[in-house]
Order: C-alpha cells, then sequence, then structure tokens
C-alpha cells in the first residue's frame, strides 16, 4: 500500500526496526532542509526505529556532471568543474563544515575529467565513476553535519552493500547505467547493519556489479536504490522524502481538478510513476510490492 499521510509506521513486530529514509536533490541541498532531516531522524529514532538514511547528490549536480563530462569531450571542463565546486563549498559554509572534507572527491572529480579531455570521448565506466561523485560528495556532507548536531552516524558505501544482477542480452551501456539488484531479504546485509551504530547514511544511484565495478540505476535512480535497500533489510517501511506532496491523479500544473491521492494500491501507484508521474521512479515500486513493504510519500518543506 501506498499511502500519503501525517503518520509514521507502527511498529511491525516481525519487519525488525529499520525504516528507510529517501531524500532527494533538493531535501538535500540547504541548511534549512537538513535541519528538517535533523529533526525528522531524531523523531524516527525516538519512535523506536533504526534510520537508514538514503539520499540523491545535490539539486542539479548530476546535470552539472553531465554538463562537466560533454565540455571535457570538446577539450575544456575547468568552467564546469567550479562550478560543481562551488556549489558544495556553498553548502559546507551553510551547514558549518570545512570545505576540504570534499578535496579527495574534488581531486578524482577533475583527474577523471582530465582523461575524459585527453581520449575525447567517454566510456560507460567513466560515466559511471564522474556520475557516482556527486552522490558521494552530497553523502559525505551530510554524514559530517548530522554528526556535528550530535547524531551518530555510520557512513557506508552503497556499492557494498548492493550488488547488481546480470540480465541476459543486455548491452554495456545498460549494463552500467541502468543495472538493477535483486530483491530478496539479504541477511548478510541486515546482520552487518545492525553491527553499526546509529544511524545509516548511504547514497543513492550507485551500486557494484559481480566484477566490483561500479554502476549506476538509471537517472532517478535513488528512489530505487531505497526500496532495494528496505527490501533486502525486511524493513518496517519505507519513506520517499521529496519536495511535492505526493501523488494527485492527473498533473496538478494541468488539470485544475486534480485531487492529491491519500491512498493508493501498488498497482495503482505503478501505473501513475509508469504513466509520466515524476514524483516516485517507476522501478521503486517493486522491490516494496514483492515483500509488502509500506511506502509513504512525504513532502520535506511540509514535514
Amino acid at each position: 500500500m501506498i499511502t500519503i499521510d501525517n503518520n509514521t509506521f507502527p511498529r511491525v513486530a516481525d519487519s525488525g526496526n529499520w525504516l528507510v529514509m529517501k531524500f532527494g536533490g533538493t531535501s538535500v541541498s540547504s541548511l534549512q532542509t537538513w535541519e528538517t532531516i535533523r529533526d525528522l531522524i531524531v523523531e524516527r529514532q525516538a519512535a523506536g526505529f533504526r534510520p537508514v538514511v538514503v539520499h540523491s547528490a545535490v539539486a542539479n549536480v548530476s546535470n552539472r556532471l553531465e554538463a562537466a563530462l560533454e565540455a571535457a569531450v570538446k577539450g575544456e571542463f575547468a568552467a564546469e568543474l567550479e562550478g560543481i565546486t562551488s556549489v558544495h563549498a556553498d553548502l559546507a559554509a551553510a551547514l558549518g563544515l570545512e570545505s576540504t572534507l570534499l578535496d579527495e572527491l574534488a581531486g578524482e572529480l577533475q583527474q577523471l575529467l582530465a582523461g575524459v579531455r585527453l581520449v575525447r570521448e567517454v566510456s560507460p565506466r567513466v560515466r559511471v565513476r564522474v556520475m557516482a561523485l556527486g552522490e558521494l560528495m552530497a553523502t559525505t556532507l551530510g554524514a559530517a553535519y548530522l554528526q556535528a548536531a550530535g547524531i551518530e552516524v555510520t557512513w557506508t558505501d552503497a556499492r557494498d552493500a548492493l550488488q547488481s544482477v546480470d540480465i541476459p542480452h543486455e548491452n554495456e551501456r545498460s549494463r552500467y547505467l541502468a543495472a538493477s539488484c535483486g530483491t530478496d531479504a539479504d541477511t548478510e546485509l541486515q546482520h552487518r547493519f545492525d553491527g553499526m551504530p546509529g544511524v545509516i547514511l548511504t547514497q543513492g544511484f550507485i551500486a557494484k556489479n559481480p566484477s566490483g565495478e561500479s554502476v549506476l540505476l538509471g537517472r532517478g535512480g535513488s528512489d530505487t536504490s531505497a526500496a532495494y535497500f528496505a527490501a533486502k533489510l525486511q524493513a518496517a517501511g519505507l519513506e520517499i522524502w521529496t519536495d511535492v506532496p505526493g501523488l494527485f491523479s492527473a498533473n496538478p500544473h494541468i488539470v485544475s481538478g486534480a485531487r492529491l491521492l491519500n491512498t493508493l494500491s501498488y498497482q495503482e501507484a505503478q501505473e501513475i510513476a509508469s504513466t509520466g508521474g515524476s514524483v516516485l521512479h517507476p522501478r521503486c515500486i517493486r522491490p516494496v510490492r514483492h515483500h509488502g513493504i509500506p511506502l509513504r510519500v512525504r513532502c520535506t518543506s511540509q514535514p
């Protein structure tokens, strides 16, 4: 069942106490939204849950990384690199953090772009490595902010937790840029996370393949990552935090009579997501539907 309401999930005795909370790019792009995330985590912990926070790159950074790759192919990427660096430096300053936290990741980005400029082409493997840096930079800042706010956090690389599955006859581009993961419960991951202190904070969008190489789950793949984590952990629920109030019966910007839908079946939500609704990624519903895990859509600006 997909619901939108003001209540948290009831405790379910046989589902453990994991609660996966996914935050999109606009939800991790300012001090105000991070203060909201901080307060939400405290509330969920007080309710007896162990939050697993999965979040995207800072708003527009993925687009900026794509632009930097295009610029590097043409021979110059300095302006695009500076823009990406500035976005994160500004956010770090707003959060009261040292921008030097990202020096290593920024250096890796520069080296990758320099390599693209040299060969004047972008392989799927290099594109994955560049695009993954958006999530890695954002979550590095997010974990540091929460720790500074007094919340115990374990930052973990999603590529150590999510492994893609090989699909017969899949082309190379899809294998690396639009990979899929299994949805079975993962007791090994559950035990590993059980041994990590505090809140688990990790990335959306990225995973690894059976050969240990980084892969992407497709643009908008952070919803899907969160659903995979919920399924593997057998979580009590999945919260998708975004910048809109929820799912509507039609596009409210076009149809004046569009209604906010309070409760939907998984199938109804899948139909909306698959026919152009942008609130949920179409691939994020199957993992939670498979295990009957409730999913709630929540608005970060109106928590």
